[in-house]
């Protein structure tokens, strides 16, 4: 089985995570934050990236291995969770009402809502699971790389799947806005309240943040994996074409079970492509330095 070699030089995806807490650094002393909120996102992006070099300078081992190889996973949460820290008041609805508009055309006039309710609760049952998956997509993808001995090459799933998040969360803060479960609530909603939709449920109420829902942070992770897995390991696309099967799905549900808006989840995949498309480009420069 192959595995990767520890070296004394930050992996793509550290440096992707450096220059996202250098980026929330900066931002919170520009947003009109308290003092409070300030100086703890610069502490925590301070110890996360000293963090970052003692790993890349631990000595060759399993342990350090694991621990890169875990690191990325926790990294992406503590990304989303500071854009929660940023949260501002919103003064009007003016961009739900923009968006509620084209959810009223696909769901309602272009019949989507009923297509996927046609055989009860079946569809709307798989959304909701799928849209649950979300969460377990990372560590999928691992032990996809981990089964397949290539873990050599988790560098480069790492980093489209940290970079396709990201690229999502640094643009909440100038789209201050709500899901359309809260905004709208009722309105095109499922007729369908599955198991998994009522955890679901009970997840955001608990973890989720009130600063933005544009792009889709589900989404663009989603796609994140799937195209890391794809460009990590372009001898078995079938593994990464499953998981975009299931960043698809994840991205109709996230529409379908109001937890996004339709042009979220399109801005979360175009940002997780231009995410991609950047992420190999500099890995191409990489290997010719």
């Amino acid at each position: 089985m192959r595995q990767t070699k520890n070296s004394n030089r930050l992996r793509i995806t550290e440096w992707i995570l450096q220059g996202y807490f250098l980026y929330t650094s900066v931002l919170a002393l520009v947003l009109p934050l308290s003092i409070e909120i300030r100086a703890r996102t610069v502490c925590v992006n301070l110890l996360a990236t000293a963090a970052l070099h003692c790993l890349a300078r631990w000595p060759v081992g399993r342990v350090s291995l694991v621990l890169r190889n875990v690191l990325p996973m926790g990294a992406v949460l503590l990304c989303y969770q500071q854009m929660g820290w940023f949260a501002q008041p919103q003064t009007g609805l003016e961009l739900e009402l923009a968006w509620v508009h084209w959810d009223r055309l696909l769901l309602d006039e272009y019949a989507l809502q009923s297509a996927i309710e046609v055989l009860g609760p079946v569809l709307p049952g798989l959304l909701e699971f799928l849209y649950l998956l979300t969460y377990a997509m990372a560590p999928i993808g691992l032990a996809i790389l981990t089964a397949c001995g290539r873990l050599d090459r988790a560098d480069q799933y790492f980093a489209l799947y940290v970079a396709s998040g990201v690229a999502a969360y640094a643009l909440f803060p100038y789209f201050p806005s709500e899901p359309p479960r809260t905004v709208f609530p009722g309105e095109l909603s499922s007729n369908y309240d599955t198991v998994f939709r009522q955890f679901n449920w009970w997840i955001l109420g608990g973890a989720g943040i009130h600063t933005s829902v544009f792009p889709s942070g589900h989404v663009s992770t989603a796609f994140g994996c799937a195209f890391g897995l794809m460009y990590a390991m372009p001898d078995r696309r079938r593994h990464g074409l499953v998981m975009m099967l299931a960043a698809s799905g994840i991205a109709v549900a996230t529409v379908y079970g109001r937890y996004h808006y339709a042009v979220d989840a399109l801005a979360g995949i175009v940002a997780s492509v231009l995410a991609t498309v950047t992420c190999i480009c500099i890995f191409r420069l990489r290997t010719r330095v």
